[in-house]
């Protein structure tokens, strides 16, 4: 079994950011950290890899700093780890990135002589939380895609996997080679040990360049291809405090919250 898991490099999102003067956000002493969805992801992949023979190998677009967390990737999961870094990549949307993705998969596999059976990706990136993605890629690789997956399990060239939706969860089947996006499953990706961690530092990250990708449509990629563009960007409304009602009674207090409501024509 050979699987890849797309991750992306995000802003720490247990830390509250706000804008900078310029209307940017004001990352300076915010961590970098892998995408909480690819995480799932990761885990996902790393299971099924245990429960059969096979790599998982992991590859994130994003600049040099990026290396940081595919090493983490190694230490709880993957086999092989690839940085895709080019100024020429630089402010790529989601159709770049996803075009840039499918000539790295297509070269990996030329260079392993190995398809992948799966490619993994988290359902959206916590940054952005566009969750167009892995349905992008699936478009350009010209494969099926399954969303929002919680479990998955692979028999030979059939994929079945349990989906999340709005009314519950269902079971969808798909042929491999197949991609699928990842929600939170019901366990929580693991930690990596301190042999894992020193044997992860030990393991070789691949580069990977504009001039190593052949069939690269070059005019998706780049901010000045970019078909969505950011044009302003506004941190959200803060809640306002409320009101605590704490009269002599349960009743009383029932009867002021009523007649507060009716005052603030909520009914």
């Amino acid at each position: 079994m050979n699987i890849l898991v797309c991750i992306k490099q995000v802003p720490d999102d247990s830390v509250e950011i706000h804008l900078n003067a310029e209307g940017t956000p004001d990352l300076a002493n915010v961590t970098p950290v892998v995408n909480a969805f690819d995480t799932y992801a990761l885990e996902m992949a790393a299971r099924l890899k245990e429960s059969s023979e096979g790599e998982v190998t992991v590859v994130c677009v994003g600049e040099d700093s990026a290396k940081n967390s595919l090493k983490n990737c190694l230490a709880v999961g993957a086999d092989h780890a690839f940085l895709v870094s080019d100024d020429a990549f630089k402010g790529s949307d989601t159709t770049g990135i996803a075009n840039i993705l499918k000539n790295v998969i297509a070269k990996l596999e030329a260079d392993n002589g190995q398809k992948f059976d799966l490619v993994f990706c988290g359902k959206e990136a916590t940054d952005a939380a566009l969750g167009q993605g892995g349905l992008m890629l699936a478009e350009e690789l010209g494969t099926s895609v399954i969303t929002n997956i919680t479990e998955i399990a692979l028999d030979g060239d059939k994929v079945t996997a349990k989906q999340e939706t709005e009314e519950g969860y269902r079971t969808v089947e798909a042929s491999a080679p197949c991609v699928v996006t990842v929600t939170k499953p019901e366990y929580d990706p693991r930690y990596p040990t301190i042999k894992n961690k020193m044997a992860a530092r030990k393991k070789p990250i691949g580069d990977i360049k504009e001039a190593d990708l052949a069939d690269l449509e070059k005019e998706k990629v780049g901010e000045s291809n970019a078909k969505v563009q950011i044009v302003k960007l506004y941190e959200p409304a803060k809640k306002e405090a409320g009101i605590k009602i704490q009269e002599e009674t349960p009743e009383d207090s029932a009867i002021k919250a009523v007649a507060m409501m009716a005052d603030a024509k909520v009914f």
